[in-house]
């Protein structure tokens, strides 16, 4: 295995998760060799991640069933394992057995497999058999963190899964969807409408808004629910290994391809696919996807040998994609291909009166979690949710609520409980930032309309509110993602953009 510069995944980090105050990831490697099991696990501590290692599948069993049960101390909930990383082919129960009995007793763990000996049948029946990914031997560091991210999304989905499946009656809410504004209730209508089809979906909306929550509750409301969800971030994934990530490739294709790869298309026939953040594709990929959503097949980099897929495709853009049609960025017959049904999800600040069920429902969650006795919100807690702009929206509000039970020391959430940029001179600031947008928006209206694209009028405001939450955060820039909703690389091209950089520090103020 090569050794990486920080390999960080999902911000999961041990230095993270200190900041945080959230417990590391627990993490079990399988394999029959000992030296590769160890090696790898230590690397991995070394990334901040909590790990065991299990030389058989029997034996990773035993310790799964071990992690329900254990806990950190008296009171507290137990902490099971979140990812495993198997090898394929082991004595006794090889790997993918080990994987049918771990889907079958922890629907929350996530499973990665690994093998020295890959081959595309056996990579796609690992991923059919509900495996996260397959990795071959040598691992590259790239391809492990690009499949751990994507095995801590899953694994957070099935978590949500469970807690929330209890809710799916509920009759203001569609699976783990919470909401009562009236565009919620026109989503779920939506979500019932184009399910059972194969149409097409184009979510829009901010950062954080739960585009991901929407698509798979179409997946899960859909006869596809018995097939894969398949979910790629193509804003988290260079450029130059997008295509390979898409539509697979074959050995010798490119340096440091040494076996063949599955791509997510294939890994999501007879399922759904959905791609987050599909304004970053870059031109070429737009193509190629033009091709595959039309035609259902394509090739693997590298091969001449056409694959047909069956797949159903979301997509989701963080950024309004007729701008980017009009500024050339963005193919449009793409965008005339994808936007058959449109969902636009609207920013939580827009649908302040599902603050406080958010809130409830949030709370309850990590209540749970956590094994604490917190009845509430106290009056005053639950004003500043109301009135706090949410950047960052209904994620950055989860986040929130989740530092406030964890710290709570009492029976309800108080002020106190709450960051400070909720309560204090930085929630304050980021408030007047969104008022100084709205002002902005409305200060000419009396005026001479200077005409302009929708994406020019809209780069000032942004571009302030940017620098006014740097400037909370004493521009740290993985407080300021956090806080935005956005992860780092985003915040780092929008800051390129709009030529912002440490000299402006003060700029904000």
């Amino acid at each position: 295995m090569s050794t990486s510069e920080g390999l960080s995944v999902g911000g999961r980090t041990g230095s993270n998760a200190g900041a945080d105050n959230t417990a590391p990831v627990r993490l079990l490697v399988v394999d029959d060799a000992p030296i590769v099991a160890e090696s790898l696990a230590d690397h991995l501590a070394e990334e901040g991640f909590e790990t065991a290692t299990a030389a058989s599948g029997e034996e990773a069993l035993s310790i799964l069933a071990a992690g329900e049960q254990e806990a950190d101390g008296p009171g507290r909930a137990p902490r099971p394992f979140q990812v495993v990383l198997s090898d394929v082919s082991m004595p006794g129960m090889n790997g993918l057995e080990l994987l049918g009995a771990i889907r079958e007793r922890y629907e929350g763990v996530a499973v990665v497999m690994l093998t020295g000996y890959g081959t595309i049948e056996s990579a796609i029946e690992a991923l059919r058999r509900g495996a996260v990914d397959y990795l071959t031997k040598p691992i590259v560091d790239e391809e492990l963190g690009v499949a751990l991210e994507r095995a801590l999304r899953q694994q957070t989905g099935m978590a949500e899964n469970q807690t929330l499946r209890a809710q799916r009656s509920d009759r203001y809410g569609l699976g783990s969807i919470v909401g009562r504004d009236h565009r919620m209730r026109r989503i779920y209508e939506l979500i019932e409408a184009v399910a059972p089809s194969r149409t097409t979906v184009l979510m829009t909306g901010e950062s954080g808004v739960g585009k991901s929550l929407i698509a798979r509750a179409i997946h899960e409301h859909s006869p596809r629910k018995g097939g894969a969800f398949v979910e790629v971030s193509c804003g988290s994934i260079p450029e130059t290994l997008l295509e390979s990530e898409l539509f697979g490739h074959v050995r010798g294709a490119f340096t440091g391809a040494h076996a063949d790869k599955v791509g997510r298309f294939l890994a999501a026939d007879g399922g759904t696919l959905f791609l987050d953040e599909i304004n970053s594709a870059a031109p070429g990929m737009q193509l190629k996807l033009l091709r595959v959503l039309q035609e259902r097949r394509f090739e693997p980099v590298g091969s001449t040998d056409t694959v047909e897929v069956d797949v159903r495709v979301i997509l989701a853009s963080n950024q309004p994609l007729e701008d980017l049609v009009a500024d050339g960025r963005f193919r449009q017959d793409l965008y005339y291909r994808i936007n058959v049904v449109k969902v636009e999800c609207p920013p939580l600040r827009e649908r302040v009166g599902d603050i406080p069920t958010l809130a409830e429902h949030f709370l309850g969650v990590y209540r749970d979690e956590l094994g604490k006795a917190i009845t509430g919100f106290d009056a005053g807690a639950m004003d500043l949710l109301r009135r706090y702009p949410y950047p960052g929206n209904v994620r950055e509000l989860q986040n929130i609520v989740e530092r406030a039970v964890v710290l709570c020391r009492g029976d309800e959430i108080r002020a106190g409980d709450l960051p400070e940029t909720v309560r204090g001179e930085r929630g304050d600031a980021l408030l007047d930032a969104m008022h100084g947008v709205r002002a902005d928006l409305g200060a000419d209206q009396d005026e001479t309309w200077t005409p302009m694209t929708l994406a020019d009028a809209l780069r000032e405001p942004e571009r302030r509110i940017l620098l006014k939450a740097l400037d909370a955060n004493g521009w740290n820039r993985q407080d300021t993602a956090e806080q935005l909703g956005i992860n780092r690389t985003t915040l780092y091209k929008k800051m390129k953009t709009y030529g912002i950089d440490d000299r402006m520090r003060h700029e904000a103020g």
